[in-house]
């Protein structure tokens, strides 16, 4: 039996395979096309809800160079093909979220883009700058100049039901402006799709393993929305809309065989995406708050092997040494049982809810010590490990940061609007003989990226450099006359 594929959804083009807050996210953004509930004769109004999403609905056409086209690459690899020298062109969809041209779409669709040419349903043209990426919720904010264009109205993925009629609307093989119906088959699937490019190494934002099988762990935040509605490679970063036409996510994600739709397709609530873009317009980058735990979901499998009574909650395998977890008093061996007084269950009960957060804010964790029922006020904090983000970086971090031999200022405005970026640094100083030398990283260059975190100071860069890929730095930016680059540094030992 063939393995079902959990795969982002790639855009095909041309035969070509590739990956392709307030004023964004606030209440003021108006419903252009009237809403309305189900028909008088009780069955769903599709024709209503489509009229009301698809003039927000955009194509998305992305151009990347050979050299820095690993997305497609990957993707290609998954298909048996060859990656090509040429430009290469993909494919995707995106959500109006504003009337003065925010859009949102997933990460996957724009990354590495060199180009991102949109189209709206009224056939206009732009070409549309990224504001901010979060490959942890697969999630882009881009934006295009234009002013009076219609918008998505925000559901609330919250209220969502399972056996509810939505649609999905994007571009499925380049064909635009296309709506599916079905229902929502599952709420709060983890598939351990986002962030997993080394599938055996994967760490979540809550710190903590999102499989039951071994220390698999996972950099995303994954609470999908399962849907039978017909997604397809294109409907990326496409809208799920309720029978109202109220955007309840964003579509993300299908399981298959062969890489089309086979029934199963995952769509990013929108109460998750509506934090992550409002953070990626104020600050370019998300600011994500961390408990500081590992933890197992139990059934009874994990319950006999644990030698616990417990079937249901998350066991606490680690607590990390002065993480927030640590310093409210939670302990090795509890069972995570409720977060805010809700009731938890699996992994998606506890990430969702804190990708949400910030650091610095608070929630209540209650857990299950032996047969006692504690509670703990937790003051998430701005490192998985570490209850507050301190401004000297480890030891270890020093070490590393002085063999980039570089040195670093942030952006000023004028640098960030001269390389259309919201985020970055600017080398101001290369050592001879090391490696940003050795790598052919001048002088004048911007660093945005650093192991795919975005950098805006020396306390991002000294923490995003501890946090090594198979021993690798991997570093994004823009060389001085505009050229992207994305290069991979060995550590050296």
């Amino acid at each position: 039996m063939r393995k079902i594929v959990l795969t982002l959804l790639a855009a095909l083009l041309s035969g070509t395979v590739a990956f392709g807050s307030g004023k964004v996210v606030g209440n003021r953004v108006p419903a252009t096309y009237p809403l309305t509930s189900p028909s008088l004769s009780g069955e769903p109004d599709f024709e209503t809800a489509a009229a009301a999403i698809i003039p927000a609905v955009v194509y998305i056409r992305t151009t990347y160079t050979s050299k820095d086209n690993g997305a497609q690459d990957q993707m290609s690899g998954m298909f048996g093909q060859q990656p090509q020298q040429d430009p290469q062109m993909a494919s995707g969809s995106g959500v109006i979220i504003s009337p003065d041209g925010y859009i949102v779409t997933n990460n996957h669709v724009v990354e590495n883009a060199e180009k991102i040419e949109i189209t709206t349903n009224d056939h206009r043209h732009f070409i549309a700058k990224v504001i901010g990426t979060d490959p942890n919720t697969d999630l882009a904010l881009i934006k295009i100049n234009a002013t009076g264009l219609p918008v998505a109205k925000f559901g609330n993925s919250d209220d969502v039901r399972v056996g509810e009629w939505v649609l999905a609307v994007g571009n499925p093989f380049n064909l635009t402006s296309t709506v599916t119906a079905g229902i929502v088959s599952a709420k709060g699937r983890g598939i351990g799709i986002i962030g997993s490019e080394d599938h055996d190494q994967q760490m979540s934002p809550f710190n903590s393993p999102v499989s039951q099988q071994g220390p698999r762990y996972n950099t995303g935040i994954e609470s999908f929305i399962q849907t039978d509605a017909a997604i397809n490679p294109g409907n990326s970063g496409g809208a799920l809309v309720n029978t109202k036409g109220e955007l309840i996510g964003i579509n993300s994600a299908i399981a298959s065989h062969t890489g089309a739709y086979e029934g199963y397709g995952f769509a990013i609530p929108i109460n998750l995406a509506k934090k992550v873009l409002g953070d990626l317009e104020q600050y370019g980058a998300v600011k994500r708050g961390y408990v500081g735990v590992s933890f197992k979901e139990l059934d009874q499998d994990a319950a006999d092997a644990l030698h616990i009574n417990r079937t249901t909650g998350l066991y606490v395998n680690q607590v990390s040494p002065g993480s927030a977890a640590a310093q409210a008093g939670i302990q090795n061996g509890d069972v995570i049982t409720k977060l805010d007084g809700k009731n938890v269950y699996e992994s998606s009960d506890l990430l969702e809810p804190v990708g949400r957060l910030r650091p610095g804010d608070k929630i209540d964790v209650t857990v299950m010590r032996g047969n006692q029922e504690m509670t703990f006020p937790v003051t998430l904090s701005a490192k998985s490990g570490m209850a507050t983000q301190s401004a000297a970086a480890p030891a270890s971090a020093d070490e590393l940061f002085n063999k980039l031999g570089a040195s670093f200022q942030p952006l000023t405005q004028d640098q960030k609007d001269k390389f259309q970026v919201n985020a970055g640094v600017i080398v101001t100083q290369v050592r001879e003989g090391e490696l940003f030398e050795n790598m052919g990283i001048p002088v004048g260059s911007v660093v945005t990226t650093i192991n795919k975190q975005p950098v805006n100071s020396l306390e991002d860069i000294a923490n995003a450099i501890t946090e090594l890929k198979n021993g690798n730095l991997t570093i994004g930016g823009f060389y001085p006359d505009g050229t992207k680059f994305n290069n991979v540094i060995q550590e050296q030992q």
